[in-house]
């Protein structure tokens, strides 16, 4: 099943309604998912069409802060780990930014049920080279970080 949406264009119903686009993330393209979650009958949230439009129109703005808590996530993780002392190839050293982008790919945007958290909620979802399986992701509220981690707390 189809509909076309006001702001998301044409969706195809998937558990949720789904659509794939391309989207400049730092500077490159890159094909990626947007999830809306919603039900069959079609009824997407205002909520929901508010947080999407507000990422929109911040996301320039907003991409730098994406890679700081990114990076700051992986060197915290990568210490938990051990990788710091023991060298592990999956794991490797990155301290800057222009090196965790060689190693991070935006796949997709969700857009959740509103009654999550109070305020315009989005999550992220990244594949990236050290955790193939989980991948990593960001939760944002009003447009803030409030949670990276595996994918599924962008979900």
């Amino acid at each position: 099943m189809k509909i076309n949406d006001a702001i998301f264009g044409e969706l195809e119903y998937e558990y949720g309604w789904i659509k794939d686009t391309t989207i400049d993330f730092c500077g490159k393209e890159s094909e990626i998912s947007i999830m809306i979650d919603s039900e069959e009958d079609g009824e997407i949230d205002e909520e929901q069409y508010e947080s999407y439009t507000s990422l929109m129109q911040n996301w320039d703005q907003l991409q730098q802060g994406f890679l700081q808590a990114i990076l700051d996530y992986y060197i915290q993780k990568r210490h938990e780990l051990g990788y710091d002392v023991e060298v592990n190839e999956n794991y490797p050293l990155i301290e800057t930014i222009d090196q965790l982008l060689d190693r991070i790919t935006l796949v997709g945007i969700t857009v959740p049920f509103a009654d999550c958290f109070e305020g315009r909620d989005i999550g992220l979802t990244f594949d990236c080279i050290w955790d193939i399986e989980n991948g990593l992701g960001l939760r944002l509220v009003n447009e803030k970080i409030i949670n990276v981690g595996y994918q599924d707390v962008a979900i």
